[in-house]
């Protein structure tokens, strides 16, 4: 097996993909602004994959609601994005979305 040696001359990479002149001008009620927008957008995106795996699977929200034992109001809460999936109900949803056979057999 032959080894080969690199070194990387640090002053050739690039210094990044941000403007060091923009984040040192961002004020702290931009970045509010800003994470409020990505935690909505990330629960949208909870919401979507939610509803995908239900669909996925071909079950009415009361019919998945009772499959996984976790209330109606919950299930559309998640698909409705005002709730997001926590801990093993996110776990269970990922399970479902990669093995929905197994899983479903398995409740």
């Amino acid at each position: 097996m032959k080894t080969v040696r690199v070194k990387i001359d640090s002053a050739s990479l690039a210094v990044g993909r941000i403007d060091p002149a923009r984040v040192d001008a961002t004020g702290e009620e931009e970045i509010l602004t800003q994470q409020a927008a990505d935690e909505a957008e990330a629960m949208q995106d909870s919401a979507r994959f939610a509803r995908r795996v239900r669909k996925r699977l071909g079950l009415s929200q009361a019919e998945f609601s009772r499959r996984i034992d976790v209330s109606l109001d919950t299930i559309r809460n998640w698909e409705q994005g005002k709730r997001c999936p926590t801990g093993a109900a996110k776990a269970l949803l990922k399970i479902l979305h990669n093995a929905p056979e197994a899983a479903l057999a398995a409740l």
